[in-house]
C-alpha cells in the first residue's frame, strides 16, 4: 500500500511538472542592434511563500541563453533560469499566413475529390469495356438491338471522358493556385519549422509578492542597416538628406505595437582587446616560413542580407584598375574575376563576405554591405633579403561634444570628459543606478558646475568614493525621436509604435531628415576615369550621426544612381558623388614628339607630354577640380626630371597635380604637363 501511495504521489508530481501552465508575457520594447536585438518582455505573477517555477513560452527559438536577465524581483531571489526548445509547440501565425495555409488545405481536399471522381469514372469505363460482348453462340443480335447498345456505349463513354477531362482541368487549376499561394508564403519567409523557445524561472521568496517581472534576452536573425536618400535640387541649394533604417527580423516571434530603439552597437562583435607580442628580427632562409603581420581591419561595415548582386571596381594603390582579381564569396565556390577595366559583378547566393585576392597584393575580406563595393588593394611588399623597419604613429582625432570640467572634492582633483550619462566610482565606470544606493547624508553637494555646452556635471562623495556624473540634455531628431549618446554607441528611441512580423521583410523607419549646407564642385581624374562627376562636400558631418551605408542619389528630381557614404573617414569634410554629368567633357591625350625616347650611355630617356582638354557644354558656369599625376620614383636608379606642371598645384611628395578651374558656358580649355624619365636601359619600368 505504501508503495502504491508513493507511486501515485510520484506520478502526480511528474504530471504536474510536465503540465505546468505557462505564464503569459508580452513584448513591450525591442532594442535593435545592427546585428541582433534585445527583447524586453513583461509578465505579472503572484509569488507565494517558498519556491515557485514559472514557464514563459511561445518565445523565439533563437535566444542567446547567456543573455537572459530577470528583474523586478523586489525581495524575491532567482534560484535558476533555464532555456529550452519546445518542438511540439506551434508558433502563433498571422491571420494572413493562416488564411493562406487554410486555402492550401481546402484546395488539396478539392484535388482529392477530383481524384476520387476520376477513379470512379475510370472504373466505370473498365466495366463497360469488359462487358461489351452482347452476342453469344446460341442467339444472334438484331440490328436494332445493336444500334441501341452502340448508341448507349457512345453516349456514356463520351460523358465519362468529358467528366474525366473536366476533373483533370480542375486539378490543374487548383495545383496552379497552390503553387501561387506557396510562392506568396515563400515571399513571407514562412518555413515548416514550428519549434518555439521557452524560459523556465525558479523563484524563492519569504513573503507573498505580486511582481511585475521584466525578462530581457538577446536574439539572432534580426538587425537593421542604414539607407540614405540624398536629394539635390540645384547646385546652389543645400542637400536634403533622409536617414532611414531598414529593420528586418526572422526571430520566430511577431512584434506587435512595440517601442523600438535603434542602436548602432553590435553585441556579437568580438570585444576582446588585442594583445601585442614582441617582434624579433632574424635572417630569413628560403626554407623558413615568413610571418606576415596582419591587423584586423576597422571597416565597421555590417552584413546586409537583402543585397542580391554586388558590383564594383578593384584598383591598385594608385587608382589604376586591376584586371584578373579573384572575387570569391567566402566559404563557397561562387566566384568571378575583374575584367580589363577592373570591374566585377557577382550574385551573393546568401553569402556574407567577399574575398579579393591578387598575386602580389594583400588579400582583402569585406562583409556584403552594399550593392556597390569598390576596393583599393595594397601591394604585399615582402623583402626576403633585407628587412627595413619603419615606425609610424597615428593619432585619431576625436570630437568632444560634452563639457570638460575639473572638480575638486575634499582635496581630490577629478576630471570628467563625457557627453553621456556616466558614473565614475574611484575611476571605474559604473551604472547610474549606483547613485540610488548612496546614503543622502553622505553627499556633500549636488551642484551644477558647468552647463555651457548642454552638459551638466554634478559632484558628490559617498561611501564608495568620489562620484562624477555627467548628464547631457536630450537631443531630438527632426521627427521628435530621442537621440541618446552612449559611451561607445548611439541610440535612436523611436516614439511611434511599430508592428514587425517575423517574416524577414523590410520595415523602413525614417530616423532623421537633414538640410545640409554643401559645396558643389565638378571633379575629374582622367588618368583613371574619363568622366566628370558632380560632388557635394559637407562640413561638420560628425553631428549628423551617420553610419556607413548605401545612398540613393536624386538630382534635379531624377534618380541618378547609388553611392556609398563612409563617415569613418578622418577628414574634416565628407564628400559624396552625385553622379556623372555628360554635359562636361574631358579628354586626356599623350602628345607625340620626336624626343619621346632615346638613349644616353647606359640609360634610357623617355619624354612624357600630356594635354588635357575640358569642354563645358552646360548653360551655366561651373567650378571644376582636375586631378592628374606625375610618377614618383622609389628607386635611386629611376629618376624623374624635367617636370613642367604648367598652371597646376604640384605635390612633389605624392606627384599629384591639381587644377581649380572656372569654366563658363560653352567654354573649352587645355592644360599641359610633362616630365622626363631616366632609368637603366636593360631594365623595365611600369610606365
Amino acid at each position: 500500500m505504501k508503495h502504491l501511495l508513493f507511486l501515485f504521489l510520484f506520478t502526480s508530481t511528474i504530471t504536474f511538472s510536465s503540465n505546468q501552465k505557462p505564464t503569459a508575457t508580452s513584448i513591450n520594447e525591442v532594442i535593435v542592434y545592427v546585428n541582433g536585438a534585445q527583447i524586453i518582455r513583461t509578465a505579472k505573477v503572484t509569488l507565494p511563500v517558498g519556491t515557485t517555477s514559472f514557464k514563459f513560452d511561445q518565445l523565439s527559438p533563437n535566444i542567446q541563453e547567456s543573455s537572459i536577465q530577470i528583474s523586478g524581483l523586489k525581495s524575491a531571489s532567482v534560484l535558476s533560469i533555464n532555456f529550452g526548445i519546445n518542438y511540439l509547440s506551434k508558433k502563433n501565425k498571422s491571420e494572413t499566413i493562416e488564411s493562406l495555409q487554410n486555402q492550401i488545405i481546402i484546395l488539396k481536399d478539392s484535388i482529392q475529390f477530383e481524384d476520387d471522381l476520376i477513379s470512379g469514372y475510370e472504373e466505370e469505363l473498365k466495366i463497360i469495356h469488359d462487358n461489351r460482348h452482347i452476342a453469344n453462340e446460341k442467339e444472334a443480335v438484331t440490328l436494332e438491338k445493336l444500334q441501341q447498345f452502340a448508341q448507349y456505349y457512345r453516349k456514356r463513354i463520351t460523358e465519362i471522358k468529358n467528366q474525366i477531362h473536366t476533373s483533370r482541368k480542375k486539378k490543374r487549376e487548383k495545383h496552379e493556385q497552390i503553387s501561387e499561394i506557396q510562392k506568396q508564403l515563400t515571399e513571407f519567409n514562412v518555413t515548416d519549422k514550428i519549434q518555439t523557445g521557452e524560459i523556465t524561472v525558479k523563484l524563492n521568496t519569504d513573503v507573498i509578492s505580486h511582481l511585475n517581472l521584466i525578462i530581457k534576452y538577446n536574439v539572432d536573425n534580426v538587425g537593421w542597416f542604414p539607407v540614405y536618400d540624398i536629394k539635390a535640387e540645384k547646385i546652389n541649394k543645400p542637400l536634403q538628406l533622409s536617414y532611414k533604417a531598414h529593420v528586418y527580423q526572422s526571430t520566430g516571434s511577431n512584434w506587435n505595437n512595440v517601442k523600438l530603439t535603434l542602436s548602432t552597437s553590435d553585441p556579437n562583435t568580438n570585444n576582446e582587446k588585442p594583445k601585442i607580442n614582441p617582434k624579433y628580427l632574424n635572417f630569413i632562409s628560403r626554407y623558413s616560413s615568413y610571418n606576415n603581420d596582419k591587423a584586423t581591419k576597422s571597416y565597421n561595415y555590417k552584413y546586409n542580407p537583402f543585397v542580391q548582386t554586388v558590383s564594383g571596381i578593384v584598383t591598385d594603390e594608385t587608382g589604376i584598375p586591376l584586371p584578373g582579381v579573384n572575387v570569391i564569396m567566402k566559404g563557397t565556390s561562387n566566384g568571378t574575376s575583374t575584367d580589363f577595366d577592373g570591374k566585377y559583378c557577382i550574385k551573393t547566393n546568401n553569402g556574407k563576405e567577399l574575398e579579393f585576392s591578387y598575386i602580389g597584393y594583400k588579400s582583402e575580406t569585406l562583409p556584403i554591405h552594399s550593392s556597390i563595393i569598390n576596393i583599393n588593394m595594397n601591394p604585399d611588399m615582402e623583402a626576403l633579403e633585407e628587412v627595413v623597419v619603419t615606425g609610424y604613429g597615428t593619432v585619431k582625432k576625436t570630437a568632444v561634444t560634452g563639457s570638460v570640467s575639473k572638480i575638486k572634492i575634499r582635496g581630490q582633483n577629478s576630471v570628467s570628459n563625457n557627453s553621456s550619462p556616466l558614473v565614475i566610482i574611484d575611476g571605474v565606470p559604473r551604472s547610474q543606478n549606483d547613485l540610488s544606493r548612496l546614503d543622502p547624508n553622505l553627499i556633500l553637494s549636488t551642484e551644477i558646475l558647468d552647463d555651457t555646452s548642454g552638459s551638466a556635471i554634478y559632484g558628490s562623495r559617498g561611501n564608495s568614493g568620489v562620484i562624477l556624473v555627467t548628464t547631457k540634455k536630450e537631443e531630438y531628431t527632426s521627427n521628435g525621436d530621442i537621440i541618446e549618446e552612449g559611451i561607445i554607441n548611439r541610440r535612436f528611441e523611436i516614439k511611434k509604435l511599430y508592428t514587425i512580423p517575423s517574416d524577414g521583410d523590410l520595415t523602413v523607419i525614417e530616423i532623421d531628415r537633414y538640410e545640409i549646407p554643401a559645396t558643389f564642385a565638378y571633379f575629374t581624374v582622367p588618368v583613371v576615369n574619363e568622366n566628370v562627376f558632380l560632388t557635394a562636400k559637407m562640413g561638420d558631418w560628425e553631428k549628423y550621426n551617420l553610419l556607413p551605408g548605401e545612398a540613393n542619389i536624386y538630382f534635379e528630381g531624377s534618380y541618378s544612381g547609388k553611392t556609398n557614404i563612409n563617415p569613418q573617414a578622418t577628414t574634416d569634410s565628407l564628400t559624396v558623388s552625385l553622379g556623372v554629368d555628360p554635359n562636361v567633357v574631358v579628354k586626356r591625350n599623350s602628345i607625340n614628339n620626336f624626343k619621346k625616347s632615346n638613349f644616353i650611355g647606359n640609360n634610357k630617356v623617355v619624354n612624357k607630354d600630356y594635354e588635357i582638354e575640358l569642354k563645358n557644354n552646360k548653360q551655366s558656369t561651373i567650378n571644376l577640380i582636375l586631378i592628374d599625376r606625375i610618377p614618383v620614383s622609389q628607386n635611386k636608379d629611376i629618376k624623374v626630371d624635367g617636370i613642367d606642371h604648367g598652371t597646376a598645384i604640384f605635390d612633389s611628395k605624392k606627384g599629384f597635380l591639381e587644377w581649380k578651374i572656372n569654366l563658363k558656358p560653352n567654354q573649352s580649355n587645355k592644360f599641359n604637363f610633362s616630365y622626363v624619365l631616366k632609368y637603366p636601359r636593360y631594365k623595365r619600368v611600369n610606365l
